[in-house]
């Protein structure tokens, strides 16, 4: 497994999603708060770690190429979350202290090939092409970076080669609602695919797509689940295949133009995965994901032994609940909260909520720094006294006067303003953002 390169592709920014904020790539979001969840779940507080990552390190690989889209912010993030590089790994930066393991950053380039910046994910990977087959690895694995998902990638591997295969594509079961937005396949009775058309959109195309009973079962899917079989943008290609199919060609997406043609003359094959697995590529699924893990046993479980993952250390102080209603909420180290009322909320890392004040169904992910009350020269670090915070995210460092009320009562869908914005319904306040005194969104 350790010769395998492992291609993180980060190619939205939040801005493109409307996220917390501009400037920040989107796979550096937060997720619950402490952690950094997939490589496409990075930032969970105030490490950033792509969850594609995290779902390697515990497959035992430890080799990825990492491309960000705003990359001053990413390389802040990411030398302050890994482990300074060793002389090893010849100035990589080390996942941790007890392996070889590295990741490496592959900023957005040009070349004298070609002036043009990514046009797409498989533009993406030709850029890089050259260095990741310089290793001569066995298997390149490319993942998808705006979902979250917790997969055995050694299992999904490990069929590749069991299957003798060209290219194999991790699908899963989605009803037809949801097959319209993402890659169908149809499969054979070997789980070979034979047909592939990225965002089917005539329901004559879907009746075809549709898989049977049987074919869901044998696949190990719950026909209930859906019957539609969905690409997840997670790929294990045979390294001269991925050459093949990307050189002297101007193809710019997988799922578009890459997969379609290759099912034609090589062996590809569907992996499938029935697991968790959420699209977190917009506010509205961001949201969601996250307060998906404060019930009492959550879909993606933080706390398993079996599968345990890990926060990057930071040696933060315990967390400080004074008087306070707290109900099915994650609340992070180092944070302070006095005479409030928090349900169905994460609180990430240094987080602070002043007396009076209601937090329900949002996302606060804390701050960089501890700011000793009364040493603000205008709106304190954190949540102000007497606030009411519904349906919100807000981004890192903010600082939310006293009396401010973010609850959208008026139910508006998308707006913009100096120090906010509203995506799907959801006001987000950006990183270092100030809300002044007695605000009412």
């Amino acid at each position: 497994m350790q010769k395998i390169r492992n291609f993180v592709l980060g190619v939205g920014t939040l801005a493109l999603l409307l996220a917390p904020t501009a400037g920040r790539a989107a796979d550096s979001s937060k997720q619950d708060g402490e952690y950094t969840l997939d490589a496409t779940t990075w930032e969970k507080a105030q490490g950033l770690v792509p969850d594609p990552v995290l779902k390697r390190i515990k497959a035992g690989d430890y080799s990825f190429k990492v491309v960000p889209v705003d990359a001053q912010k990413f390389h802040e993030n990411f030398t302050s979350s890994y482990w300074a590089a060793s002389e090893a790994n010849e100035g990589k930066y080390d996942l941790d202290a007890f392996s070889r393991g590295f990741v490496n950053i592959l900023a957005a380039s040009q070349s004298l090939e070609t002036r043009d910046w990514y046009q797409g994910t498989a533009d993406a990977v030709r850029h890089n092409l050259e260095r990741f087959l310089l290793a001569r690895p066995s298997e390149v694995l490319i993942l998808s970076g705006d979902q979250l998902y917790l997969m055995d990638l050694r299992a999904f591997v490990g069929e590749h080669r069991r299957r003798k295969a060209d290219l194999s594509v991790a699908v899963k079961a989605v009803p037809r609602d949801q097959a319209k937005s993402l890659g169908i396949m149809r499969v054979n009775t070997q789980g070979r695919i034979i047909e592939f058309v990225e965002k089917p959109q005539d329901d004559e195309v879907l009746d075809r797509l549709s898989a049977d009973e049987a074919t869901l079962v044998r696949l190990g899917f719950d026909p209930g689940e859906g019957s539609f079989l969905a690409s997840m943008g997670i790929y294990v290609f045979r390294p001269e295949l991925l050459g093949e199919l990307l050189l002297g060609n101007d193809d710019h997406d997988f799922g578009k133009e890459v997969i379609p043609k290759a099912i034609h003359s090589h062996k590809v094959y569907a992996f499938a995965y029935a697991g968790y697995w959420r699209d977190i590529g917009t506010i509205a699924n961001f949201h969601q994901a996250n307060l998906e893990l404060v019930v009492p046993v959550p879909p993606l479980n933080l706390y398993s032994p079996d599968k345990p993952i890990f926060t990057h250390p930071r040696f933060l102080p315990g967390v400080k609940v004074n008087e306070c209603r707290v109900k099915h909420s994650v609340i992070c180290d180092g944070s302070i909260i006095t005479g409030a009322e928090v349900t169905w909320s994460i609180v990430g890392v240094r987080g602070v909520i002043r007396t009076g004040s209601v937090v329900e169904r949002s996302v606060v992910m804390g701050a960089n720094f501890f700011e000793p009350e009364g040493e603000a020269e205008g709106v304190p670090l954190g949540i102000g006294r007497d606030c009411e915070i519904r349906n919100a995210i807000l981004d890192r460092d903010v600082r939310i006067g006293n009396n401010v009320k973010l609850v959208n009562s008026g139910g508006i869908q998308n707006m913009d303003a100096e120090n906010y914005c509203i995506r799907d319904g959801i006001i987000v306040v950006p990183a270092g953002a100030v809300v002044p005194d007695d605000t009412v969104v």
